[in-house]
């Protein structure tokens, strides 16, 4: 009996300034996905949507299993209900980011070192290109 590969799926948000214009980064199966059109905030909104654009895409690409990675550790540990939202649009994200997750959750959610999340890779070279 195989058992399903689960898909690893990495997320980072940025914007510059801070706050400022907000960008994206997913890593799936190789390929990065960008999204630049998504308003201005400060880091935590950054890291919020990206959280959510992560988990769109493993809905989009039809993902069963599937991990939600990403280097800030207060979105995962809120996301993962084992911290506090404190601030209304942390609570604002944090509940529709519940509502798209109810229709295929994601397996986990878990934080990794920035240095370890390629899709805060693909931001920093698209910075520098």
């Amino acid at each position: 009996m195989t058992s399903a590969r689960v898909l690893k799926i990495f997320f980072d948000g940025g914007c510059r300034p801070n706050p400022g214009r907000i960008e994206v980064a997913v890593v799936a199966r190789g390929q990065v996905y960008f999204f630049d059109d998504l308003g201005t905030g400060d880091h935590a909104d950054a890291e919020w949507l990206a959280l959510g654009k992560a988990l769109e895409v493993a809905q989009a690409l039809g993902a069963q299993a599937f991990d939600l990675i990403g280097d800030s550790l207060a979105v995962v540990r809120q996301a993962n209900g084992q911290a506090p939202c404190r601030n209304p649009a942390a609570q604002g994200h944090k509940t529709r980011f519940d509502r798209v997750a109810a229709v295929l959750p994601p397996r986990r959610i878990r934080w990794i070192a920035r240095h370890q999340n390629l899709a805060g890779i693909a931001l920093d070279r698209r910075r520098r290109a």
